[in-house]
């Protein structure tokens, strides 16, 4: 009867807990550390509790687990029979990906040759897997195919956080395939709020990619953001032989790759944000023939530095795409050479969405 009503007691506690005995097995988890590592399991292995990535079978005695910050901490409370706090950086597995994540164990020895383990700093640990679950729905908003309106498509995203605030997006309207990419304000949790919003607001139903975006600038300014956030964009429509295009303080010009050479296009026009109490955006228009290519591009690629702090550059971008034979070879290569240009962790978004004309 005490023991019931002792756990019930832990189990209304808001820290995580596990006890563990000293062939490592967990005997017993609380509801917040169930909450916490999502894995629903009260008894077992560490490994299984925690969801480690690493190794589950064969958790404690296996080559993967030498090291093990988990393991190490409690081996260590029972060997010297006193408190020990240790900082934890494991894997673990959440549905289908996996992550990384930081946390530190307190292991302290209640006797009877068990030890409770607390996780000090659940809260950062919380935010991880909140942010990771952020990651993921921010994945779903991608573009989920390779054709749309007949034409075929390749894009690249790489965010320079877990969460990016560049947008590509490809559909169609009135058969006609269209595509928009825009690079929001800042970077992080922020910039991924915006990109979600962007994806919400904007009007794939209108087959005008300016009133597209005029229709976005309207929505934007009812959300009342300082003139710290904005957005700029880029949006296409392709007919049967030629492109309607328009811009919104998208510095990076559209590439189109024909027979005689890589064409940039640039059209100035302000952002979609709160600078103007009335803003206008046009769509202009230029030809293409069957095999050309184009490209969308934001500045995180053009301005990729490399080892030295030289830029990448649009000449980087058109050089790429001058030697590429199809949408997917460009992106293809566009990847391969940003990588082996950039060594060091990207500062920006990297975005590009191409079609095969």
């Amino acid at each position: 009867m005490t023991e019931k009503y002792l756990r019930r007691m832990i189990d209304g506690v808001k820290v995580a807990v596990i006890a563990v005995d000293q062939n490592l097995k967990t005997t017993y988890a609380n509801t917040a550390f169930r909450t916490l590592f999502s894995q629903g399991k009260t008894r077992g292995s560490l490994g299984k509790l925690t969801g480690c990535a690493e190794c589950q079978k064969n958790c404690n005695d296996a080559d993967g687990c030498r090291g093990c910050g988990l393991s190490a901490a409690f081996e260590d409370a029972f060997l010297s029979n006193r408190e020990v706090s240790r900082r934890v950086y494991q894997r673990v597995k959440q549905g289908e990906s996996v992550h990384e994540v930081t946390y530190t164990l307190t292991v302290t020895p209640i006797g009877g040759g068990m030890c409770m383990g607390t996780v000090d700093d659940a809260f950062e640990l919380e935010i991880a897997r909140e942010l990771q679950t952020a990651k993921n729905i921010q994945q779903r908003l991608l573009p989920a195919g390779k054709w749309a309106g007949g034409k075929r498509y390749a894009y690249a995203y790489i965010p320079c956080r877990d969460i990016g605030g560049d947008l590509p997006d490809v559909y169609t309207v009135d058969g006609k395939a269209c595509g928009m990419i825009a690079d929001v304000s800042g970077k992080g949790v922020a910039a991924g709020m915006l990109s979600a919003f962007v994806k919400a607001a904007y009007d794939k139903s209108t087959p005008s990619p300016a009133q597209a975006i005029a229709n976005l600038n309207d929505k934007f300014k009812e959300l009342n953001l300082d003139e710290r956030n904005y957005v700029t964009v880029a949006a296409v429509r392709i007919d049967e032989d030629s492109i309607t295009y328009s811009m919104a303080g998208h510095n990076v010009p559209i590439l189109l790759k024909t027979a005689g050479g890589v064409t940039r296009i640039m059209l100035n026009s302000p952002p979609v944000s709160n600078w103007f109490d009335r803003t206008n955006y046009f769509d202009d228009t230029i030809p293409y023939k069957s095999g050309d290519i184009l490209v969308l591009l934001t500045d995180g690629v053009t301005e990729c530095r490399g080892a030295h702090g030289e830029m990448f550059g649009v000449d980087g971008a058109i050089k790429t795409l001058s030697y590429s034979k199809t949408a997917d070879d460009f992106i293809k290569n566009l990847e391969t050479n940003l990588r082996s240009f950039c060594p060091t962790p990207l500062n920006d978004d990297i975005t590009a969405v191409a079609f095969d004309l």
